[in-house]
């Protein structure tokens, strides 16, 4: 198969070298890259006329949950709600509606000015008898109805409170929620992964839990994005069970062929929103200082299990406690496995918000990368941000320190942590452009780069999502309400590429391309 693009804009090309207008696939690989002046003279077997737009390296996201995803999308959308008086209406809607499960999903009480998340009597009022599940942003907790909760069983469970689970009782909740019907699993997987496709991602880490989905569910999505055949964006799995030993990290990769790690969502605390992230000096509003959730003893069981294991060990932390415990374990792993050890299995942190300079010279000595989510600071970040409430304004700027992670040289990659934050690549770049905190903003290359080879670097997969002579051809098409503006990237490596006027209004992805099959298409 012989594809020729024309007429448009390559972030790609050799360092130095003029910007490609036009590309050509062969199969799965772009065998030339050049002006449209120049094109070879082939028989193609597709002509696409770019008319202008831009192809650049296909997004990876770094952090998401594609179950959740296509769970969320038939479900009810809350993150838009204004109150809890609008929640409780959009839910009542959706029970009025006869579907028989209420699932719904985005709520935030930090934006209601009624402050609080909703009751089990409210919740009950709005849906009868109707089983219910509401999922707040975080996706840490949720408000449920009495039907849902006592086919659960959940009402005596730890985290328990007026309709409102964490913890075993929101976990208890989530596996009534799972999708053990194969059919059914493999549409919603599909639907999920259609999405991230229609949005230029190319690549999707899987943050696999145990409440809410099997491993038998993990495999079968490893399995059906193994092959860019498949026509579905690749799928990096992550699975957030605790190890012990390497015997249980290697029962699980033999249960789930082709897992690249252990953890991800296997969190160390909870999070900000919730006042559960575990801190070193109280939350300025609620109180309290949150909870560990692991000790640096069984962290570092789990990374010394991973690493001979053969497979990256993933923590989600957000509090600073949090991550002085994390690292912790870390260091004692690396005392026993050896340091080259640890920073050769290439290991890594989710969310990680909580930065301050000693940790991020132990996330150098031990080879760590970060995956941060950039929505995160764009929807709760600011003066009268979420964060500044929880932890004063001081502590509150000093969150996600995307430009000192990136400028001390640990790797950094970038995601959505779908359903928690829309499917965006594109706002998630301009939000890390336009951190709240002056000082943490990158360039729109850096950015970029950090949803793009970051993501790769961080699942350990070959090869820096470049577009060059050689390369897989795998990219997206974006059309441009304006020209593009070139920006430098990283010094020393590729030098100045177009991108995106983030200023403008939001590209369109018209087609999604995997190693030269096409998973999203709207250029005819």
């Amino acid at each position: 198969m012989l594809t020729v693009y024309r007429n448009g804009v390559v972030h790609g090309g050799a360092p130095g070298s003029p910007t490609p207008t036009a590309l050509v696939v062969e199969d799965a690989r772009i065998a030339w890259l050049g002006a449209d002046a120049d094109l070879p003279d082939v028989t193609a077997d597709e002509v696409v006329d770019l008319a202008g737009a831009l192809v650049a390296p296909g997004f990876v996201d770094a952090h998401a949950h594609v179950l959740e995803t296509a769970l969320a999308a038939t479900g009810v959308d809350l993150s838009g709600a204004r109150s809890l008086t609008e929640a409780l209406d959009a839910v009542a809607r959706a029970a009025a509606a006869g579907e028989g499960l209420v699932l719904a999903h985005g709520w935030d009480e930090t934006r209601w000015p009624e402050g609080r998340p909703p009751t089990l009597f409210e919740v009950d009022r709005a849906v009868g008898a109707v089983p219910a599940y509401l999922a707040r942003v975080d996706l840490l907790s949720a408000a449920v109805s009495s039907a849902m909760a006592g086919r659960a069983g959940c009402v005596d469970l730890p985290g328990w409170s007026d309709g409102v689970v964490r913890g075993p009782a929101h976990e208890r909740v989530r596996e009534e929620l799972r999708v053990t019907d194969a059919a059914r699993r493999e549409a919603l997987h599909r639907a999920g992964l259609a999405l991230f496709a229609r949005n230029g991602v190319v690549q999707v880490h899987e943050h696999s839990v145990e409440a809410l989905e099997t491993r038998d569910g993990l495999a079968a999505l490893l399995a059906l994005t193994a092959e860019a055949a498949s026509g579905l964006p690749e799928v990096v799995g992550y699975r957030a069970e605790l190890c012990v030993t390497a015997s249980d990290a290697r029962r699980l990769a033999e249960e789930v062929p082709g897992l690249a790690g252990v953890g991800g969502d296997l969190r160390v605390d909870g999070s900000l929103g919730s006042a559960t992230a575990a801190l070193r000096a109280p939350y300025a509003d609620a109180g309290g200082r949150g909870t560990l959730l692991l000790t640096a003893e069984q962290v570092a069981n789990h990374v010394g299990a991973a690493t001979r294991a053969g497979l990256q060990a993933a923590f989600g932390v957000v509090g600073d406690a949090a991550m002085e415990e994390v690292l912790l374990g870390f260091q004692a792993a690396a005392e026993v496995e050896g340091y080259e050890a640890i920073r050769a299995a290439g290991h890594r942190l989710e969310h990680a918000a909580m930065v301050d300079t000693p940790a991020l010279a132990r996330l150098l000595l031990l080879g760590l990368t970060v995956s941060g989510q950039p929505a995160f600071d764009a929807a709760w970040g600011g003066p009268e941000g979420m964060y500044a409430r929880r932890l004063g304004p001081v502590r509150a700027a000093n969150l996600n320190p995307f430009a000192d992670l990136v400028t001390a040289g640990v790797p950094v990659a970038f995601g959505s942590d779908s359903p928690g934050t829309p499917v965006d690549p594109w706002a998630a770049v301009r939000a890390a452009v336009r951190h709240g905190e002056p000082g943490q903003r990158l360039s729109p290359a850096a950015a970029f780069r950090a949803h793009t080879a970051g993501g790769r670097h961080a699942a350990r997969r070959e090869g820096t999502g470049e577009l060059v002579v050689g390369a897989p051809a795998t990219f997206a098409v974006w059309e441009l309400a304006a020209e593009p503006v070139v920006d430098g990237d990283v010094p020393g490596r590729t030098g100045p590429r177009p991108l995106p006027d983030l200023d403008g209004p939001a590209p369109r992805c018209l087609r999604t391309v995997r190693e030269g099959v096409v998973l999203h298409d709207e250029t005819a």
